[in-house]
């Protein structure tokens, strides 16, 4: 078994933060030792963590350069038995290369990018974020068109690089009619709504005013929708007014964030993400696990989670007449709706689950620890 510390950012909660949440507990339920070091002062999944046991270190980070968070992050790191180090996108990987660079016994850089690789386009992160990969033994990214991305600007190397898909741990999610009427009761949604609903930050990349545009599109044909906005950000206040002008605000539900998402999402008939950019979607997998069709845009990872026609429908980012069509065509198809869900759970047990990523990461570190 090996001795592993997770270095990321933070904990606040967000999809990469669930990832490595969930990832260090099945590795510690596997025999590893786990350790998770947050470079900022954070909580989110904090206490979840330590109530399973895994300790969580906090860096303090003050400022572009603190020499006293480098030095905490070393000794860290550098505790008897660590023999990974997997960092999680691009400031926590140089700042695990910075702290590991001259000790006479380092442990294996591995990274994870989580996303589309968008703040790369920072001059100054990007020369760090490719120095601390001159370091780093094997660099996974989070799905096909993370790497294809990566690759095609080269930004990361092909040779250490690979796919490791996110998992989620599947049989949290727990699907029931009794459920479905409790949530409804306390959102104060009625039984027999037709209900959309999305997951995530509400934040301009998420773009849940396209939704918003759909539903009052479709309100006249539809007298029963109900669209459930479930997460918190700087637009909220924004997209209340949005739903107060497009005349649906007795239709949208802000629920602010969750800490029960596969509870909530008993609610939902269908699962929306209109976002306009995605790494590979947490929100999809855990929409898959609830055994939801999914209606979502052709960005990032999206397609390798949305098989069109078998778990959902995929539509072009920013496009408000085919949002509003592929959400029509669920809503009015229930056998469809339930074949597609169906099949999205099928296929994330198979593809999305968390075991299935502890496994992948295991590999990963053999193959790192092999070149040591």
């Amino acid at each position: 078994m090996l001795g592993i510390v997770h270095v990321l950012d933070s904990l606040e909660y967000g999809g990469l933060e669930r990832v490595v949440a969930d990832l260090a507990i099945a590795q510690a339920k596997h025999g590893h030792a786990v350790t998770v070091f947050s470079l900022c002062d954070t909580d989110g999944f904090r206490p979840f963590l330590e109530q399973a046991g895994i300790p969580v270190v906090i860096g303090h980070k003050r400022g572009a350069a603190d020499p006293a968070m480098i030095r905490l992050l070393r000794s860290t790191l550098l505790e008897a038995g660590v023999d990974v180090v997997h960092t999680h996108n691009f400031v926590p990987s140089y700042y695990a290369a910075a702290a590991t660079r001259f000790a006479r016994r380092r442990p294996v850089l591995v990274n994870t990018c989580h996303n589309m690789g968008g703040r790369l386009g920072n001059r100054r992160l990007r020369w760090l974020y490719q120095w601390s990969l001159a370091h780093t033994r094997r660099i996974a990214m989070v799905g096909r068109k993370v790497r294809d991305q990566l690759l095609s600007r080269n930004l990361v190397p092909a040779s250490r690089s690979s796919v490791v898909m996110n998992g989620i741990p599947v049989d949290q999610f727990p699907r029931s009619p009794a459920l479905r009427d409790e949530v409804r009761r306390e959102l104060g949604i009625a039984p027999q709504a037709l209900v959309v609903g999305t997951v995530g930050r509400l934040v301009e990349l998420k773009n849940q005013r396209l939704l918003l545009d759909a539903v009052a599109h479709l309100a006249a044909s539809h007298p029963d929708l109900v669209v459930v906005l479930a997460g918190d950000g700087p637009l909220r206040s924004g997209l209340e007014a949005s739903a107060g002008q497009l005349g649906i605000a007795d239709r949208v539900v802000f629920t602010g964030a969750r800490k029960d998402v596969p509870r909530l999402l008993n609610a939902f008939d269908v699962f929306a993400l209109p976002s306009r950019t995605e790494g590979l979607s947490i929100a999809l997998l855990e929409a898959c696990a609830a055994g939801l069709p999914l209606l979502a845009t052709r960005v990032g990872g999206n397609d390798e989670i949305v098989q069109a026609d078998e778990t959902g429908l995929l539509v072009p980012s920013d496009d408000a007449v085919a949002l509003r069509t592929a959400l029509s065509r669920l809503l009015q198809a229930p056998a469809e709706r339930q074949r597609m869900g169906e099949n999205a759970r099928r296929w994330v047990v198979e593809h999305g689950s968390i075991d299935v990523m502890r496994a992948n990461y295991d590999a990963l570190y053999g193959a790192a620890l092999a070149t040591r």
